[in-house]
């Protein structure tokens, strides 16, 4: 007489694998029926409370307590690596951001103030091939001059970046000056220009005016903050003002005066331009 044969293992009805016995091999299901202790209601195999009177299921003698399908399991894991992946990207982040930012290179080659050679502060710099200057010999004007050459030609070339991260540094070196003369203030005034402190550009050309009456580069100033503004009032004003001292100054041979003749030249064009036009 043969035996009979086993049955098949039925699938756990936690995770699906093949199971026998009263617990899933795979994942601790409990396999056999259960009751509510309170109040006799059948349960399924992965009732965690009655669905009758609701009280919480103890899990049967035996049980793989904490264990969890496999399914279950793996979704957990790749949360996990997911949430230490991210954890570790914002590490990284708040790390790289708390880093100082690099200094400005002030000894940049090819930026060299036309005052530490020829006196004269528009000069072309010199070549890419120049040495760098030795910062801690620079005088505090020489810094500024230094500083001023290389934010107006970062603004010619329209690098706002640049000129925005050096204009602080100049303006700093700016205030450092033991004595200020009206080429100084002009220059302080286009930095304070270039970054919209237009306040701070008048209130350098009432001083320089102040200083010196008369002097065309209050005007240049008060008439550049003025179109830029698009007040057109202002702007005709500081182009009679200028008009109206120029000839004097000219003849005085100012040194600041040949140093921006261009820029003379262009606001002179312009306000007799106007004057021509108002006529």
């Amino acid at each position: 007489m043969t035996a009979d044969p086993a049955p098949a293992p039925a699938p756990c009805p936690a995770c699906g694998r093949p199971a026998t016995g009263n617990f899933c091999g795979a994942c601790g299901t409990c396999l056999v029926a259960r009751s509510c202790a309170a109040c006799g209601a059948s349960l399924s195999a992965r009732a965690r409370f009655c669905h009758r009177c609701g009280r919480p299921v103890a899990p049967p003698s035996g049980a793989i307590r904490g264990s969890l399908p496999a399914r279950e399991r793996r979704a957990w894991l790749v949360a996990g690596v997911l949430c230490v992946g991210l954890l570790a990207l914002i590490v990284l982040k708040v790390i790289r951001d708390a880093r100082p930012a690099a200094a400005p290179d002030m000894a940049n080659p090819g930026a060299v103030s036309a005052r530490e050679t020829s006196g004269s502060q528009t000069a072309p710099f010199a070549g890419a091939g120049g040495a760098p200057p030795d910062i801690s010999r620079m005088t505090p004007r020489e810094r500024f001059d230094r500083l001023f050459n290389r934010i107006m030609q970062a603004a010619d070339q329209g690098d706002s970046t640049t000129v925005l991260r050096f204009t602080p540094m100049a303006l700093g070196a700016y205030a450092q000056l033991d004595s200020t003369d009206a080429d100084a203030r002009y220059h302080a005034a286009a930095l304070r220009i270039q970054v919209g402190d237009m306040p701070g550009a008048l209130a350098l050309a009432d001083t320089i005016l102040a200083r010196d009456p008369g002097h065309l580069f209050g005007y240049v100033i008060r008439g550049t903050v003025a179109d830029l503004q698009h007040d057109t009032a202002r702007r005709r004003q500081a182009q009679r003002d200028f008009r109206a001292h120029f000839s004097a100054e000219s003849a005085a041979r100012r040194v600041e005066y040949q140093e921006h003749q261009p820029t003379l030249d262009e606001f002179r064009r312009a306000a007799d331009s106007a004057a021509a036009g108002n006529r």
